[in-house]
């Protein structure tokens, strides 16, 4: 089920909103951890026992590891690691199985003249999500900084909870573990949580969606016609999207929760105002970048084993992180390159560039994560490598095509979507924001200035929330990027 769609917008929340305040504190949990059940059994109603199961085993062994501690703690340990193990042989069956048979493959073809059959198996949605907050909960409650949960649903509802259950973001066991427990709402919470849908709402209908439109039409186009300020508008459009749709996912799942009850971490911080690729690691994906650094980053030793283990840490941890994110090799050279330039950045080139104008490292990290990009949104190495020679005119000349003019690609609603895209990028609605904020906090809350401001926020939201729906209801609206992640 989508966010973006009428049966959850018009239907599934609603009724959810409905009951869960019509019902005593105690019924909650549960309502919210059968509602999770129905809003992933919308579209894996096959994977679903599966999930329990795996949700069972993982409750098992947490409170296995609990009764562990008085004799040791090298059989907590031991069942930590089969925990793990368990999660992500899921993970592995599901998601890279092709990608394994298919490297496998070649190396039996070269041989033995023989290949393996691929098992094609669907992917669940959101595997790579739950499986790092099943993993969350078990080494969090090994290291004690969480205790364990002897209600098996209050287990389920981490994991399930339909706000996150998806595309994330992912959030730690230990910094959700009071909160499914004890949580208020007050009608402050409940406002900001449906202003932040909103807002999320618009990023995705309006801005993600069209910006995706030319992304996806001119990443289809063979090499041969890909003139260079074609290829240029792709990136940049594709740029847009992915920051876009997923933040837009991110907002309306911080929203949602709020609604409920939850704070969720944010998961972005205008990434595209950063000035070096260690900066926008700071602010992309911040979920996932605290994830890998908790759980894999600093067991590994962090950087406190000098500077080459240090540099061999984050090359690990970026090979994962590209693998993570799909299991194709153009993925994994994504994560490399991410992680290549941050290990440069670290050998000096940080220093050097703190030396540079503000806009000159602004566009130096701008062009390494575009070109990053362009790895991870092709289909495969050979396109990206097409792709990107057709952005620096490698072998070709600046050139345009007749055939594929700029202006068919940047039709007004995009050439719309692209200036709303600049400002969003930046934090320049935020400001806005607080001083609207500010002025209803001024000693006569009722004054003039203060109605003047509320009248804007409230028509600026039911004004992104009318184009958005309208947008749903044209059918033009599509799946969220990570979700196949």
């Amino acid at each position: 089920m989508l966010f973006t769609e009428p049966l959850f917008l018009f239907l599934f929340l609603p009724c959810l909103i409905c009951l869960y305040f019509g019902l005593p504190p105690r019924f909650r949990n549960a309502l919210l951890t059968a509602a999770s059940l129905a809003f992933f059994a919308v579209g894996e109603p096959g994977f679903l026992p599966w999930l329990l199961a795996s949700i069972l085993i993982n409750y098992w062994i947490a409170l296995a590891m609990v009764a562990q501690r008085g004799a040791g703690t090298g059989r907590a340990r031991q069942l930590l690691i089969v925990g793990i193990v368990s999660d992500l042989l899921l993970l592995l069956v599901f998601k890279y199985a092709d990608f394994f048979c298919a490297n496998l493959n070649i190396v039996l073809q070269t041989w033995h003249g023989r290949t393996l059959p691929l098992p094609h198996l669907a992917l669940p949605l959101g595997i790579s999500f739950f499986t790092f907050h099943k993993i969350s909960y078990k080494v969090d409650v090994y290291r004690n900084q969480a205790s364990v949960r002897r209600n098996p649903l209050d287990l389920a509802l981490y994991i399930l909870l339909f706000p996150q259950l998806i595309a994330g973001p992912i959030v730690r066991y230990h910094d959700i573990a009071d909160q499914l427990l004890r949580r208020i709402v007050t009608s402050h919470d409940f406002a900001v949580g449906i202003r932040r849908f909103i807002v999320g709402f618009g990023k995705k209908m309006l801005i993600a969606n069209i910006a995706a439109g030319a992304a996806d039409a001119i990443f289809a186009l063979p090499a041969h016609a890909l003139a260079t300020d074609i290829a240029w508008l792709g990136a940049i459009c594709y740029m847009l999207q992915i920051y876009f749709d997923f933040s837009a996912y991110s907002d309306m799942a911080i929203g949602l929760a709020r609604m409920f009850g939850f704070r969720f971490p944010e998961n972005f911080n205008y990434p595209y105002i950063a000035t070096s690729i260690t900066d926008f690691w700071r602010r992309w994906h911040m979920s996932l970048s605290r994830w890998f650094r908790d759980y894999v980053y600093i067991p590994l030793g962090g950087n406190r084993h000098g500077p080459l283990r240090t540099y061999l840490n984050l090359l690990i941890v970026f090979f994962l992180c590209g693998l993570w994110h799909g299991a194709s090799w153009n993925f994994v050279a994504w994560g490399l390159f991410h992680g290549a330039f941050l290990v440069i950045e670290r050998l000096g080139q940080g220093q050097w560039l703190a030396l540079l104008p503000r806009p000159l490292r602004h566009a130096y990290t701008l062009l390494v994560v575009m070109v990053g990009w362009v790895l991870f949104r092709a289909d495969n190495l050979p396109h990206a490598l097409a792709y990107l020679g057709a952005l620096s005119s490698i072998g070709q000349g600046p050139r345009t095509s007749a055939d594929f003019p700029l202006s068919m690609y940047l039709p007004p609603e995009r050439i719309l979507m692209l200036a709303a895209a600049c400002v969003g990028a930046a934090p320049l609605l935020p400001q806005l924001a607080r001083w609207l904020d500010g002025a209803q906090t001024q000693k006569a809350p009722m004054g003039q200035r203060a109605w003047i401001a509320a009248s804007i926020r409230i028509a600026a939201l039911l004004t992104v929330f009318w184009l958005s729906a309208a947008q749903v209801a044209a059918g033009t609206y599509n799946p969220f990027i990570y979700f196949r992640f």
